[in-house]
């Protein structure tokens, strides 16, 4: 069994797809890609892949924060589910040091992916968006260290995973939480120690750090999260469960914090379908369907 079918790399979408009522396909999805990738399929990753690590290069930073596409989301008007740090090495080469669900294991760990890996992970081969946000020299600097010090690293990774995991809550935590607090670690220069994660999320709470809601829609969360493991509603307010809008860490909510301390960053979005790979740069995000805009550069596939 490859690597890409023994992690789960969760983010909300989980969280949506199994409260939507198919917990049982949906489990069995994430631990395993339904249809392996067919050789034009991986070609045309591939070819996206490098138009990416251009894209990265051309920062002229080492350290950045990515995020992936993942399930259609579409109608919680959601498009990213996962974030990562991605890192330049001294050969050029680029990774990405995440939070992954090792289905094997039933533990989080973090895990380091080669970029080809990571953007292989979107769930459609069909359509797919990359979006990276650089920041400036120092908070970039910062970042990378954190990201790259094991040790303190590996602190902040919570006993248990949770795909809607509160953000300010020690009990759980999922992939997106895990790269905020990481953000809190290297701006805040918050030494190590085992209380690392409960004085990240305070730092997170003073910067502050406030999560746009998502609005559920629907009272099977709250069945769902009787049964399938990956869910919880025990480390949300009531409040926020009765009224079916639940604050979670996602990509979007971490650009808009970054974007909000960091003025200076950057923001540049990739996508791709069967024809052309579409690069715009910008906070405004790219149309739905990856269709350009005035400015933007279009890659042809064919």
């Amino acid at each position: 069994m490859t690597v890409a079918r023994r992690l789960l790399l969760l983010g909300l979408s989980a969280f949506l797809a199994l409260a939507g009522g198919v917990a049982h396909a949906a489990s069995s999805q994430f631990c395993d890609r339904a249809k392996p990738l067919t050789a034009g399929q991986q070609d045309r990753l591939l070819r996206f892949t490098a138009v990416v690590q251009e894209a990265l290069s051309n920062t002229g930073s080492d350290a950045v924060l990515i995020s992936r596409s993942g399930l259609d989301l579409s109608r919680f008007q959601i498009r990213y589910s996962h974030a990562a740090i991605a890192w330049k090495a001294a050969d050029g080469t680029w990774s990405a040091r995440q939070l992954y669900y090792a289905c094997d294991e039933g533990h989080p760990r973090l895990y380091d992916q080669g970029l080809a890996g990571f953007v292989m992970g979107i769930d459609d081969s069909a359509l797919g968006y990359v979006s990276i946000v650089a920041l400036p020299s120092e908070a970039a600097q910062a970042l990378r260290g954190a990201a790259l010090d094991t040790p303190r690293a590996l602190h902040l990774l919570a006993a248990r995973y949770s795909a809607n995991a509160y953000p300010f809550s020690l009990r759980y935590q999922n992939c997106n939480q895990w790269v905020m607090e990481l953000l809190a670690v290297a701006w805040g220069e918050l030494p190590d120690g085992d209380d690392l994660r409960e004085r990240a999320q305070q730092w997170l709470r003073e910067a502050p750090y406030k999560p746009e809601p998502v609005d559920v829609g629907s009272h099977a969360l709250v069945f769902a999260s009787s049964f399938v493991p990956l869910l919880h509603l025990d480390d949300h307010p009531q409040d926020d469960i009765y009224a079916l809008k639940l604050r979670v860490s996602l990509p979007s909510t971490v650009e808009a914090f970054v974007r909000e301390q960091r003025p200076a960053s950057e923001r540049i979005e990739l996508c791709h379908d069967s024809r052309q790979v579409v690069v715009h740069r910008g906070w405004e995000p790219v149309f739905d369907g990856c269709q350009p805009t005035g400015g933007d550069r279009v890659v042809l596939l064919d």
